[in-house]
């Protein structure tokens, strides 16, 4: 109705169920179309088209039980599988990891197989409990992990005991990063001091390196400049469902919702806009922002914004630390809802 203020993110408060939460572990909705065939590998790098073979004998060989042992314990011994193997992504930021992921999942034939990210994993433990999650997750044929990393300790001692009971149960792990699994955790704590978990995970996965420059950006202009409020007001109210909030407020709401249920609060969302942004005040805000990307990104909600540009979301000194690829990965997947909603033409 004209006249009636825009709805807002600030005032939505989403809640998941345990069981909605295993439910949900499928790919988003930005992946739930692509396969192999629609990942076009760069020309000019030579990993990409490596890394969908990789995947797809992966995907093949998800459900296959290996044996131990030579032929004396085969004849005399009892059978055990070897753990599933696991096959781990590392690259750069729009690579098109997620894509190929997504892509392993939908080319496994068997619906036992959950598709979720890191923080989507961990919250699911924690909602469900250790070893009942273990418990489900073990029926799995397969289980992709999207942003595989570990921030604190806590994340890796929970990890390598969940993979480690995981993969012994035969369930295959697919995962992506940007980093490699020995060097996790680098320079977000003391990670010297878990050498002997990240070891233990490292061992679990083949790693497959996927190199190339970001292709959200590949040839494409900047972000679109920041709208005004007066802009954002008039073409949010020609967009019924649209959003309007302030970024502080906003940055207080998310401290208020576990990331887990980013997804939910922007699910259905046709656009998002947001007033006054400027750089995030410290690290817990922009890990709260990078999350929030990356959902807003998964279900390809366009975002435009006033303020300042979406290139000054972080500080250069975040931009030097040990979130440093987060960051430029939330970055990249902002500026491209930008031009999102400049193409559906939010900007006159």
């Amino acid at each position: 109705m004209p006249g009636m203020p825009a709805p807002r993110l600030v005032d939505r408060h989403p809640e998941i169920a345990a069981q909605e939460l295993v439910a949900a572990l499928v790919p988003p909705p930005r992946f739930a179309d692509v396969r192999f065939d629609t990942y076009v590998p760069n020309p000019g790098e030579p990993s990409q088209a490596a890394a969908v073979v990789a995947a797809e004998k992966f995907a093949q060989g998800v459900g296959v039980v290996r044996r131990t042992g030579g032929l004396f314990n085969r004849m005399f011994s009892k059978r055990v599988p070897e753990p599933a193997p696991g096959l781990y992504f590392d690259g750069g930021f729009g690579v098109g990891k997620t894509h190929l992921l997504a892509s392993l999942w939908h080319a496994v034939p068997f619906e036992a197989k959950s598709y979720g990210t890191f923080v989507e994993i961990t919250h699911l433990v924690g909602a469900l409990g250790f070893a009942e999650a273990v418990r489900r997750l073990s029926t799995q044929r397969l289980l992709a992990i999207d942003e595989f990393e570990l921030d604190d300790p806590g994340d890796t001692t929970l990890v390598t005991r969940l993979l480690t009971e995981l993969t012994d149960a035969g369930v295959h792990v697919a995962a992506t990063s940007n980093t490699l699994p020995d060097k996790l955790g680098e320079g977000r704590f003391a990670a010297h001091d878990f050498i002997r978990e990240i070891r233990t995970l490292s061992a679990r996965f083949t790693v497959v390196r996927v190199d190339g420059p970001d292709y959200r950006h590949r040839g494409l202009p900047d972000a679109p400049d920041p709208l005004t409020d007066e802009e954002i007001d008039a073409k949010a109210a020609a967009i019924p469902g649209a959003t309007v909030d302030d970024f502080d407020e906003l940055c207080a709401h998310l401290a208020t919702l576990h990331p887990s249920r980013y997804g939910k609060l922007v699910t259905d969302l046709p656009a998002v806009f947001i007033k006054g942004l400027h750089a995030v005040p410290n690290q817990d805000v922009g890990l709260r922002m990078v999350a929030l990307a990356d959902r807003l990104y998964d279900r390809a909600v366009p975002v435009a914004v006033s303020g300042e540009s979406l290139s000054a979301l972080y500080t250069d000194e975040m931009l030097r630390g040990g979130y440093r690829k987060k960051y430029l990965r939330s970055i990249s997947r902002l500026t491209a809802l930008a031009r999102d909603a400049g193409a559906a033409g939010f900007r006159q």
